[in-house]
């Protein structure tokens, strides 16, 4: 078939396993299996996959301003605005701006930024 089919969305990082944790446990997906030799870590969960590679001299984005854009970021839809921040927050999440009241946008351990968004 021609028409290719959504495979993961990856996030280059300098420590695969580790941001890959952090994303199992934000989302309460299992945690990560074995990284592989180049790099690379799959996560599975029930909503999709989400894969990290190590990249040596990773440099964050540096929302908002342009300097280094965000490139992507992810949506993250939550019932509880309030408890998934104090969550996200708890497992190394850093808040970037609240200033929405409808959703709040984060930095991932590694700055990768993504929202927590009322569903």
């Amino acid at each position: 078939m021609s028409v290719p089919t959504f495979g993961t969305t990856v996030l280059d990082c300098p420590d695969p396993i580790a941001l890959a944790g952090f994303y199992a446990r934000l989302l309460d997906w299992p945690e990560p299996g074995e990284q592989r030799e180049n790099g690379w870590v799959n996560l599975n969960g029930p909503g999709g996959r989400l894969s990290f590679q190590r990249v040596a001299d990773h440099t964050p984005p540096t929302w908002p301003t342009g300097e280094r854009p965000q490139q992507l970021h992810l949506d993250l839809y939550v019932e509880d605005l309030e408890a998934a921040h104090t969550r996200a927050v708890g497992l190394g999440a850093r808040l970037l701006d609240d200033g929405a009241e409808d959703f709040r946008v984060y930095a991932d351990p590694a700055g990768h930024p993504f929202c927590l968004c009322l569903s």
